[in-house]
């Protein structure tokens, strides 16, 4: 490697790099003889900058990835752009957070000192346009381009647009050596919640976790009671694979959900064969009541209600009710169900229920698969007090249970605070209930998943089909109980 040679504040150790002290700028604010670039004028650099301003969003301001690009009440920068752009938006940041450690870690690399501490504009351009480079299919130069693009028209990294060319063009270069690295040694990221991970499953069983988030989730269907003894022939038909438990596993190409067969007819609904778990557990339902207390968006409710059960959905808000009516109408299972727009604690129902499920509101670490933003958005201090939250939901969730009925707890956490503790609390407290220990028949292919206590504990790393691209499930915990007569 050649001498290093250093920019104004932070120092290059790219091979071949100039020395930059910030594009030369004269009075009417141009770089060199030609103005600073247009978002409207160069193609791709509005959907790259709204990337880099909703990366940081993400990662400063613990803001969601699901509300920012929300379709109707996303950031701006995002509703201004057309659909094909904010599908790139989408997978630059999901690759961004997938790969965060390895990608800050090459910067790192690349550099003689750390970024400036304010430097988190430039940071988000780096980390996202290293995303481009090294696992989208985006030219390298159309990449740097505009990254540097968008470094000179950000008045606070604008002094930086060489060092961005400079690296991305590094990690352009070596891009072949730098993916193996990363599949040698990756960089977890943030190191609380691998350090979590660590503490909880031991290393061995959270490095299998931590490969599972950096790949794409499969998206699994769930079949309407009716439909379920033709799976293999609806697992043909779209070009899917039956897992063990019944559920359909898409492979293959992504497609678009509505085109496929059977949608609009209603014959199945997407949801995560783990998530499919909880309800199942309750055991034959026909003609019984069930309530379903945190029931958007209707997953779990159309299974109790496919099962035969009278179920009222119980949700805090009324527009997620709203969509788990629309879920029901397609499924034609919203005859089977009331929804009512209630807290959960100030809910008195007129009769007790034979099945109650509380899917309690959790740190959702058990779907980075498909949220990869959950690590940077949570907090140690949000699991508990979700923790705290879960045990006074299920408190209260015990009291709407009949005498010979089934309480199912259930969340897609996958820290032991917020399942396995908060379980063990209510056993120990209630000698009204007793736990009902999950049998391995319940739960084909997750045998392994059944704790000593009973409880169902899946992670990402179950379900090892042989390929990573269609193997693995969402974190869950299930617990089930009697209530004693």
């Amino acid at each position: 490697m050649g001498p290093r040679r250093r920019q104004r504040a932070v120092g290059l150790s790219a091979p071949g790099a100039k020395r930059r002290n910030g594009p030369r700028r004269n009075r009417q604010g141009k770089t060199g003889n030609r103005p600073l670039p247009d978002a409207a004028e160069k193609p791709g650099l509005a959907a790259r900058q709204a990337a880099h301003r909703i990366l940081g969003a993400i990662l400063d301001a613990k803001s969601s990835m699901d509300g920012l690009t929300d379709e109707f009440h996303g950031h701006p920068h995002y509703l201004a752009l057309e659909p094909r752009d904010r599908a790139l938006v989408r997978a630059i940041l999901l690759t961004s957070l997938r790969n965060y450690g390895d990608l800050d870690g090459v910067i790192a690399r690349f550099t003689d000192k750390p970024l400036p501490a304010g430097a988190t504009g430039l940071r988000n351009i780096l980390i996202a346009g290293l995303a481009q480079i090294l696992f989208l299919d985006i030219p390298d130069h159309s990449a740097v381009d505009l990254a540097v693009a968008a470094a000179q028209s950000d008045p606070r990294a604008r002094r930086f647009a060489g060092l961005v060319n400079a690296i991305l063009r590094r990690a352009a270069r070596e891009k072949d050596s730098l993916l193996a690295g990363f599949t040698e040694t990756p960089v977890r990221a943030p190191r609380w919640f691998a350090e979590r991970l660590d503490a909880i499953f031991g290393p061995e069983t959270a490095a299998a976790i931590d490969a599972c988030h950096r790949i794409e989730a499969p998206i699994d269907l769930t079949l309407k009671r009716k439909e379920q003894e033709k799976a293999a022939d609806w697992a043909e038909r779209l070009g899917a694979i039956v897992l063990p438990t019944g559920s359909l596993r898409l492979t293959g190409p992504s497609r678009d959900i509505v085109d496929l067969d059977g949608f609009g007819a209603g014959s199945w609904w997407v949801q995560d064969a783990a998530a499919a778990m909880p309800a199942r557990l309750f055991g034959d339902l026909a003609g019984k009541r069930a309530a379903d207390l945190c029931a958007a968006p209707g997953g779990k409710t159309a299974q109790l209600a496919d099962a035969g059960a009278h179920v009222t959905a119980l949700d805090l808000s009324a527009n997620r009710l709203k969509r788990l009516v629309s879920n029901l109408e397609r499924l034609g299972l919203d005859g089977a169900c009331r929804t009512i727009a209630a807290d959960l604690f100030a809910f008195a129902p007129d009769a007790p229920f034979d099945a109650v499920l509380l899917d309690a509101p959790c740190s959702s670490t058990g779907t980075v698969r498909r949220h990869p933003d959950v690590p940077f958005t949570k907090s140690p201090a949000d699991i508990e007090k979700l923790a705290d939250l879960q045990a006074r939901m299920l408190e209260k969730a015990a009291s709407f249970v009949t005498p010979g009925g089934l309480l199912v707890f259930s969340n897609c956490s996958l820290d032991p605070l917020e399942g396995e503790e908060v379980a063990r609390r209510f056993a120990g407290s209630h000698r009204d209930f007793e736990i009902v220990p999950v049998r391995g028949e319940e739960a084909p292919g997750f045998e392994a998943a059944i704790t000593a206590d009973g409880f169902l504990r899946l992670t990402p790393a179950h379900l090892d089909l042989g390929d990573p691209a269609i193997s693995g499930v969402d974190g869950f915990f299930a617990a089930r109980f009697r209530r004693l007569l």
